[in-house]
């Protein structure tokens, strides 16, 4: 993988004879295209997928990136969407129906949550919930009519993996359909097409944009799988992502591995300066040689880039918020994967009556290290908990 990612993000997909010898691919800002003859307009409606007719569907510019993005993750083929959420709502869709059971390991994302509890029971899918840690569980778990199983590996705040390649394997062997969101780790560091995975999920937003100025969804999988989904649940809900997002996200990819490699080696100073905070109760992140599944994630994972939770030593609602609103160079906000260093805190999701001291989540925060040198990182930290 190492020898072919300059290949992937630099050459890949790019036939610069067909735009003027340009380096930078040309954004095709079309909202359809022309054909010579009835014959060939007619053969582009009976096959889609295999030439350019409307940019609802393909696009020379999505394509490249496609292409880019499919070969990172080892797959056959992918489709981009305008965010994760509507890749992941594709790919759930084009492989489910009324009846069918779908495993999900607990406290998915929360517009995964949404589609499992809200929409899909409308149509008589039904989802439970597990304990994703353990395989046994996922072996209790599945149904007679458990066509599905949804996994975050890890996930975003307590990083909770699965064991992909064993989770895999019993899927096969009960041919069952198996995702996983892969966003916090990016093929890059983790590769769960080659452990067995049918449809691998990532933000584009994140990692892959790297500027948190454009969204977008990819999912991968074979060539087969592609084009169900995109004859059906791609084309008809109408998705796909625009030329001008593929275009801020081919410019983000340039430089996807020197910004991991420098996000990678910050988390990891990160992670250590907060572990031995005097106002740091305790940290989660997948390298620490204390979190419970370290073995499993070294094994996964090639590294942990960017996202740290720790737990304050602050025992109020309003501590803790004097410590996030005393921060001024660290942002709060959502998502992660951009230049910026982020923190989220938990007591922001909730009002703030229900704030309970006893209960640990409540004093949680997530950081996201971005580009900024851990030095002054620190020092925003420091700052924003002196009294």
């Amino acid at each position: 993988m190492e020898n072919d990612i300059s290949f992937i993000i630099n050459q890949l997909g790019e036939d610069r004879t067909q735009y003027y010898n340009a380096i930078a691919p040309p954004l095709i800002q079309t909202s359809n295209f022309a054909l010579q003859t009835v014959d060939a307009l007619r053969k582009a409606f009976e096959n889609e997928m295999d030439g350019y007719i409307y940019s609802r569907g393909l696009n020379p510019t999505v394509d490249i990136l496609r292409k880019k993005l499919a070969a990172l993750d080892g797959a056959e083929d992918c489709l981009l969407f305008n965010s994760g959420i509507a890749a992941i709502y594709a790919g759930v869709m084009a492989n489910v129906k009324s009846g069918d059971h779908i495993l999900s390991v607990k406290r998915p994302y929360s517009w995964v949550q949404h589609l499992f509890d809200k929409i899909l029971p409308r149509f008589g899918v039904v989802t439970t919930y597990i304990d994703g840690t353990k395989i046994e569980n996922f072996e209790r778990g599945i149904l007679p009519n458990t066509t599905f199983i949804y996994l975050e590996s890890p996930n975003s705040w307590f990083f909770d993996l699965q064991d992909i390649t064993a989770v895999a394997e019993l899927a096969k062997a009960a041919g069952i359909i198996t995702m996983i969101d892969n966003s916090h780790a990016s093929p890059i560091n983790q590769r769960p097409i080659e452990m067995g995975i049918d449809l691998v999920m990532q933000t584009a937003t994140k990692y892959i944009g790297g500027h948190s100025d454009t969204l977008g969804g990819v999912l991968c999988g074979t060539a087969a799988m592609m084009r169900k989904i995109f004859t059906s649940e791609y084309l008809a809900i109408g998705s796909g992502m625009q030329p001008f997002n593929a275009w801020l996200l081919l410019r983000g990819l340039r430089t996807l591995t020197a910004r991991l490699d420098k996000i990678n080696a910050s988390t990891i100073e990160m992670w250590q300066f907060l572990k031995t905070h005097p106002a740091v109760e305790s940290v989660i992140f997948p390298l620490d040689p204390d979190f419970p599944q370290y073995e499993l994630a070294k094994k996964q994972m090639k590294s942990s880039p960017g996202l740290i939770s720790f737990f304050l030593k602050l025992y109020t609602v309003d501590a803790i918020e004097q410590f996030c609103n005393k921060l001024q160079h660290i942002r709060m906000a959502v998502s992660w994967g951009g230049y910026e260093s982020l923190l989220l805190p938990k007591c922001a999701s909730m009002p703030k009556a229900e704030f309970n001291l006893h209960n640990k989540e409540h004093r949680m925060c997530r950081l996201y290290v971005g580009l900024e040198e851990p030095a002054f990182l620190k020092n925003d930290i420091n700052q924003a908990l002196i009294a």
